[in-house]
């Protein structure tokens, strides 16, 4: 099973900022940090709770956006150009 949830490093610790669902507890974890392509959601006019109910209407699709088929969108604009 494969599972990502989204945090935060802070003060040597990792803070979640969901609860992985059917975890549990004790299980292994492999940590991987990534650079910060964040939206401001606040400079937005959304705040956090607004965001988790987004994060979780939008949630029923996340299969199809991370699909290997789904790739071919990554640079739409420079292939629409070239074609």
């Amino acid at each position: 099973m494969l599972v990502s949830v989204e945090g935060v490093y802070r003060n040597g610790r990792i803070e979640l900022i969901e609860s992985p669902n059917n975890v549990p507890e004790g299980a292994c974890v492999i940590v991987t940090f990534v650079n910060s392509n964040e939206i401001n959601l606040e400079s937005q006019g959304i705040d956090r709770e607004q965001a988790k109910t987004l994060r979780a209407s939008l949630a029923t699709f996340s299969d199809d956006w991370n699909s290997p088929e789904m790739s071919v969108y990554d640079n739409y604009d420079a292939a629409k150009a070239n074609g």
